[in-house]
This record gives C-alpha cells, structure tokens and sequence, in this order.
C-alpha cells in the first residue's frame, strides 16, 4: 500500500496509506515493520493475518506485530486511507500489554478509539497544539487499554514523577527555541515516551508538546510588544520553523494576528474584542 512517511524520529514513525487498489487486482503478501495501529480514516478493505479474516471500515483500527505477515484485499471496495503509526519495541513493552496484544487483528469502531483517530488528522493538518508523537502514544495506549481490559485510571504521581515533570517544564522552556519532540524530551527526562508524556499531563495539565507551543507563544507576545523585529524573524527566533503555522498558531490563542497583536500597543482596539478559541 503507497505511504508517506509524516514522521519519523526516535521511536515512532508515523504513515499516511491512501491505496487505490482495485476488487479485480490480486492481493499480495506484506509484513509488518514494527508494532503498529493503523486508524481507517475512510474507505474499506479485508485484513488477512495468522488465518483469520476481518473487514475493516472507518473508524475501524488494524493492529500488527513485527514480522507478521498479512495480506490485504479490496473484494467490496476500491481504495481505503489509514494513518499509522509504527513503535518501537521499547515503547511497546512500556504500554504494559502482552505480545499478543498486537496480533488482535482488527478493532472495530469504538468511540474511545475513533475521537483520538480524528484528533491526530486534525494533528497532521495543524489545527492543534497537540503533536503527532502524542496522539500516537494515546491511541496506542487506548487501544491496549481495551484489548487486553486494563483501562484503569493512572495512579496519582509521587514526589518524584512530580519533581521530574517540573523540571522537564523547566528544561523545555530553557530550550523551546530548539527542535523538541516527544523522544528528545523523555530521554532528557530519563524515562520512556509513554510514562513521561502520561506523567507530565498527570502533573502540569498539559502535555509536553502543548507546553512547547506555548512557551514559544509567550516569547513571541513579549517580542511582538517590546521589539520592532520583522514578523518572520520572531517566529524563527522562537522555535516555529514554519512562518504560516506560528502566523495560525498566534492568531489561535490571541484572537488576531501577529501583526494586529503587535498594534495593541498603538492603539488597536482589535485584541480587546477578540473572540478567542476554546
């Protein structure tokens, strides 16, 4: 199935899948590259894994197992679009969830499943604070919650998870004009992926991306008001590599524009009768 790759770093890897493969095309064997869950965005098609058939449709979710063979077919519908996102063992053991977690096949659509499906599109495309890396650790983590049953709540973290989080806090901030992900974080922390991120929400109430953003947000505020410097080169400065994404992200949590924030101080009256986002 043709792929592009969204991200790739540290222990994830994330692929967009749009196949167009037809019902009268042959079907062919393929192997699973790591442990995986793959969200149905749209479309339909037969999953064929260790003697078993499923038929997969939106909002359905396919697991797999490094090494496992599989084939998929197209007999009722042409074309599916799936994101996926691929662990590495390491963070697959961290999820706590036997081996044959990853060999359940196929989940149907479940609501707890569906909602952080769209959440990570809605990732992808840039219209959240919340990153890629983070949806995919959440998903992965509600899949093996309702595979194997396990859903209880999270303990409450001790002294020393709290200690640890704020600190990353600190670290993070000290360095959010960096590139920062997920991994980079973690391992700065010294645990995995999965317990830092769920550790950190549990005691900031943020997760570690949404306190980057916003750390390089606060940044940009303070220079938009107190420098003259150009638009562009605040939001380089600050960490965004991406002039229309800190452009959106800005005029997200302020209600106007960079340009008309920056005004404020002159006597635009724009940043006073901002409807702002939720």
């Amino acid at each position: 199935m043709p792929a592009t790759t969204i991200l790739h770093h540290g222990p994830i890897t994330v692929f967009d899948h749009r196949c167009c493969i037809g019902t009268e095309e042959t079907p062919f064997v393929e192997v699973h590259g790591g442990f995986e869950v793959a969200y149905v965005r749209s479309g339909s098609f037969g999953y064929r894994a260790r003697g078993r058939i499923y038929e997969l449709v939106a909002g359905s979710l396919l697991a797999g197992h490094p090494g496992d063979e599989y084939v998929c077919t197209h007999d009722h519908v042409i074309g599916d679009e799936c994101l996926s996102f691929r662990f590495s063992p390491a963070v697959a053991e961290s999820l706590g969830a036997r081996p044959e977690v990853w060999r359940a096949g196929a989940v149907p659509p479940l609501p707890a499943l569906m909602v952080v499906g769209e959440l990570a599109q809605a990732a992808i495309a840039g219209r959240t604070d919340i990153a890629v890396d983070e949806v995919g650790m959440l998903l992965a983590h509600r899949f093996t919650a309702l595979t194997t049953g396990s859903g209880a709540r999270a303990p409450e973290p001790d002294a020393r998870q709290r200690r640890r989080s704020v600190d990353a806090a600190l670290w993070i901030d000290a360095h959010s004009h960096e590139a920062i992900d997920l991994a980079r974080a973690a391992d700065e922390a010294g645990v995995s992926p999965f317990h830092f991120l769920r550790q950190f929400a549990a005691v900031l109430g943020v997760t570690p991306h949404q306190y980057l953003v916003r750390s390089r947000l606060r940044r940009a505020a303070r220079l938009l008001a107190e420098d003259d410097r150009a638009i562009t080169d605040v939001a380089y400065d600050v960490g965004f590599g991406d002039l229309s994404n800190f452009v959106r992200t800005f005029h997200r949590a302020a209600g106007v524009s960079p340009r008309r924030f920056r005004g404020a101080g002159k006597g635009d009256r724009a940043l006073f009768t901002a409807r702002l986002d939720a």
